[in-house]
């Protein structure tokens, strides 16, 4: 297994650096998909689903990924009977911060209590008395974000959460934020494509944050025929999805990718992502926007 494939989570909580993104397992068949996926009910055929999550553990996966607005929190429940057996073996990120009036909607609310009341249900959900990483979804323009965090770190105070974490933030409101909590993760919109956050990349490698990249394979046009990736990939005898994901774990070693799937042979592909090794000239190209 190559590129230094653990990551010491706030310092303190080792896991693999290909973690696994919950948030497709919502939704049945005929719906919208990709970032138009509703993801407002409990998956179609849940065996298949706690099935999958059960493989992705056996198969190594180590940190887990979901929030409390996918499908209303039958995601959180889903996980939680799925990695039941295994719970000593994963950490498990959830989110609170944003409401869902209908299945379009996601509303950032950042009321302190509501922030607190919805970490409550999350651990009852999760079957567990503390939330291992514990992400404010999105920040609430509404509110300041000190006493967002400050709900957050009162979790953490109370023994109900171990680490914090953003999502979707910039390096000013993460620095902002950090004036009043540790931050121990960063989750933004990165992949290949999306480069909008390379700033946040930087300054959380030289903070020893985690950078969680979300959709971190959705390429587009980028991986098309002829494209870098698609020539890359075919140098090293890898798809164009695993070689996009090495990018991201040679980009920097503090990057933690969580593809999601519904699909066994998507999960092992993306988990084989681990052992392709970039030389630099095929990063260098590959990193060319």
């Amino acid at each position: 297994m190559t590129n230094n494939s653990i990551f010491q989570l706030g310092g303190d909580l080792p896991v693999r650096r290909l973690g696994y993104g919950a948030m497709r397992l919502a939704d049945g068949p005929g719906g919208p998909g990709g970032a138009e996926a509703r993801i407002w009910e409990a998956p179609a055929d849940r065996a298949a689903a706690v099935r999958l999550l059960r493989t992705a553990a056996e198969s190594g996966v180590e940190l887990f990924d979901t929030a409390d607005a996918y499908a209303l929190g039958a995601n959180e429940e889903l996980l939680a009977e799925a990695l039941q057996p295994y719970r000593e073996g994963v950490a498990v990120a959830t989110k609170v911060g944003v409401v869902r009036p209908s299945p379009t909607e996601w509303v950032p609310l950042g009321h302190p209590a509501y922030l607190r009341q919805q970490a409550e249900l999350s651990l009852r959900r999760l079957r567990t008395d503390r939330i291992d990483l514990l992400y404010l979804h999105r920040i609430d323009p509404e509110v300041a974000l000190a006493d967002q965090v400050g709900a957050l770190k009162r979790l953490q105070e109370e023994g109900k959460v171990r680490h914090i974490g953003l999502s979707e933030v910039s390096v000013e409101q993460l620095k902002e934020a950090e004036e009043v909590a540790p931050v121990a993760a960063v989750q933004n919109l990165y992949n290949l494509a999306a480069r909008d956050h390379e700033a946040v990349v930087d300054h959380t490698a030289g903070r020893g944050i985690a950078f969680v990249p979300f959709f971190p394979v959705a390429m587009g046009d980028h991986a098309g025929p002829g494209s870098p990736v698609a020539a890359v990939a075919a140098e090293l005898g890898a798809t164009p999805a695993q070689t996009a994901l090495a990018w991201l774990l040679h980009r920097a070693p503090h990057i933690v990718p969580i593809p999601g799937t519904t699909s066994v042979a998507h999960l092992r592909e993306n988990l084989a992502a681990l052992d392709v090794a970039l030389t630099e000239e095929q990063f260098r190209r590959l990193d060319r926007p």
